[in-house]
């Protein structure tokens, strides 16, 4: 240990005042203390009076601020600190209600994650692209201003979060960097012919009037040694997210497709795009619904259906809804016994209503009852089970009564609807665009693939 301190700290100065306390001064001092002192030099232990022990046993978890090695990729250290401050973003944008072992799982998934990440910025300062200090302080006060924060106000809400300005800043200094390699090193050997564009879009206009999906996509890829473990890592993935826990989160540490950047995004697919096990699913699932893992080659799948519409057709959901909400509110404890009556009063009076316009007199009937008008709501901004409900209405019906005995149960009343117009396909620009990015993806990917093999990474 000693000699492996010593080497680091000739070959990173900067790291010497984090090394040096932690083994070199502890080793040291109490040698040069019992050749140079003497009783007539001390006459007095200052830490008398507090009748310390003579021996000594720690209890609980270090120091949090000592900032000891985890690994060591390439020569670049990461430490417990930094995989702490990554994870504890994590959990915050989950609720902080992952523990136990999969925070255990989740945390080495971080360490992975940063392990690449140092990987990414070492190959781009390699090929001479530094992220300037400017570069760093303007991308970290645009994300702070995402946030609705000042620049100051944001560092203090990720250090309450147990974060830290500076773990974002590594975040965005990789994310920039690599950007900025791809484009000098992959982009520009990435060519779509024009042929290959105009066959997309004899595709796209044979298809019309067929069903489209908005998909997201968790991969894990598996080999047939470790198949049994991945699938039942797969399934710990969907029991977090159906407790709660963010899709767009997990996809962005878990996921080994290319997607992992944008959340495990897809975007609009047609089911005969996917592999055969992934379109027979999907064609099966309602919107917002999440699939258990599904076997693939190479590994598994986990989707969720986030939208649905019609290739170069209308997306109804993208229809502009005037509403009229009525609500009930229950007192704290009441059952569903005793609340049951108001609710059929409730239900009967919403089939009754026969247009907006009689909604007053509606809540007239209904004791305590509160009415909400909103103009311009977008179909599918509406929680997934009530979208096809209220799509299906005419104007002046009300929908089935909703909700729960704390929230309140309400019902909405649709006051007018103006339809999309037309969908247009995309252009031959956006369909270039998309192709050329799904290729420079996948020759990241690799490119990141072949980084690992040859890195030299020491875990400690």
């Amino acid at each position: 240990m000693f000699g492996t301190v010593t080497a680091l700290v000739s070959r990173f100065p900067r790291l010497a005042a984090a090394f040096l306390p932690l083994g070199l001064i502890a080793v040291a001092v109490p040698a040069v203390a019992q050749m140079d002192a003497s009783p007539a030099d001390n006459p007095v232990n200052s830490a008398d009076n507090l009748k310390l022990p003579s021996s000594v046993e720690l209890f609980g978890k270090a120091d949090p601020n000592v900032r000891k090695a985890t690994a060591i990729v390439n020569g670049a250290i990461i430490t417990d600190t930094d995989v702490d401050q990554r994870l504890n973003l994590f959990l915050a944008a989950n609720g902080g209600k992952i523990e136990g072992e999969e925070r255990e799982r989740l945390r080495l998934q971080v360490l992975r994650n940063l392990i690449d990440e140092s990987l990414e910025i070492q190959e781009a300062r390699a090929n001479d692209i530094t992220i300037t200090r400017d570069e760093l302080t303007q991308a970290f006060n645009r994300v702070a201003g995402n946030f609705r924060r000042t620049p100051k106000d944001f560092g203090e809400y990720l250090k309450s979060m147990g974060s830290s300005e500076a773990s974002i800043r590594r975040q965005i200094e990789g994310e920039l960097a690599w950007q900025r390699l791809l484009r000098r090193r992959v982009e520009p050997f990435v060519n779509v012919g024009e042929e290959e564009v105009r066959s997309v879009i004899n595709r796209l206009n044979a298809a019309k009037g067929t069903n489209e999906y908005r998909v997201g996509e968790i991969f894990l890829s598996a080999t047939p040694e470790n198949t049994s473990e991945v699938f039942a890592n797969a399934q710990r993935i969907v029991t977090q997210i159906r407790g709660g826990a963010s899709f767009v989160a997990y996809a962005r540490q878990y996921s080994e497709a290319s997607t992992a950047a944008v959340g495990g995004d897809l975007g609009w697919v047609r089911a005969e795009q996917l592999p055969e096990p992934l379109s027979n699913a999907i064609k099966g699932m309602r919107s917002g619904e999440l699939s258990e893992p599904i076997p693939i080659p190479g590994g598994f799948s986990v989707l969720v259906l986030i939208d649905q519409r019609q290739v170069l057709t209308a997306n109804p959901r993208d229809a502009m809804l005037s509403l009229k909400q009525v609500s009930l509110k229950f007192p704290p404890g009441a059952s569903r016994a005793s609340a049951a009556p108001l609710v059929e009063k409730l239900a009967a009076a919403g089939k009754a209503v026969q247009g907006c316009g009689n909604v007053d007199a509606m809540v007239a009937g209904l004791p305590g009852a509160e009415v909400v008008q909103n103009d311009s709501v977008r179909a599918g901004d509406l929680p997934p089970q009530l979208q096809d409900m209220i799509l299906n209405l005419s104007v002046g019906q009300a929908t089935q009564p909703f909700g729960s005995l704390e929230d309140g149960v309400r019902v909405l009343v649709l006051c007018g609807r103006d339809d999309p117009e037309q969908a247009k396909g995309p252009s031959p620009e956006q369909i270039m665009a998309q192709m050329e990015e799904e290729r420079v993806n996948m020759r990241a990917r690799r490119y990141l693939r072949d980084l690992r093999r040859d890195a030299v990474v020491d875990y400690r």
